[in-house]
């Protein structure tokens, strides 16, 4: 059964290996690596948490089936043009529905905090993730990748 935790130095072997599966680049939106980040060594691979853990503009969640890393989640409080939601599934783990599971959890996360809406950005083409969205509330900007999702305040569910 999955599960969405707070990033931990504990999973660093788990992390990595779903890292290595991947590859680099920006498909681990959820995850909040930065070009800059060293995650290789232990001592990078702390320096990368703690800025994921102290980070008051972003929340950040791994997606897990018990000790295995299956992507990772992030919640911003402001669009600053990738949008409020951020998610990406390992290779292996995805078409079993673990994004918009994820994403569902999110989205409460993001009502639950008093934002009327969220935006979210997913690479041009990437149709799985755009059909995510959308069965989550996502409407398409004008032809762009942007997805906008109104959220409906707890108290009127």
């Amino acid at each position: 059964m999955p599960e969405l935790i707070t990033p931990t130095a504990d999973r660093r072997t788990a992390w990595l290996d779903a890292h290595a599966e991947w590859g680099p680049g920006r498909h681990e939106d959820g995850f909040g690596l930065l070009p800059a980040d060293e995650v290789a060594t232990p001592a990078g691979f702390a320096a990368w948490l703690t800025r994921l853990t102290t980070d008051e503009s972003t929340e950040y969640w791994w997606i897990v089936d018990g000790e295995r890393v299956l992507g990772g989640i992030a919640l911003r409080r402001r669009d600053a043009g990738a949008g409020h939601i951020g998610y990406g599934v390992r290779p292996s783990a995805r078409r079993r529905g673990l994004a918009g599971w994820a994403l569902a959890r999110v989205l409460d996360e993001a009502r639950a905090r008093g934002m009327p809406e969220v935006v979210l950005v997913c690479e041009p083409g990437n149709v799985a993730s755009a059909k995510t969205i959308e069965r989550h509330g996502g409407v398409r900007e004008d032809g762009s990748w942007r997805y906008r999702v109104t959220l409906v305040p707890v108290e009127k569910l």
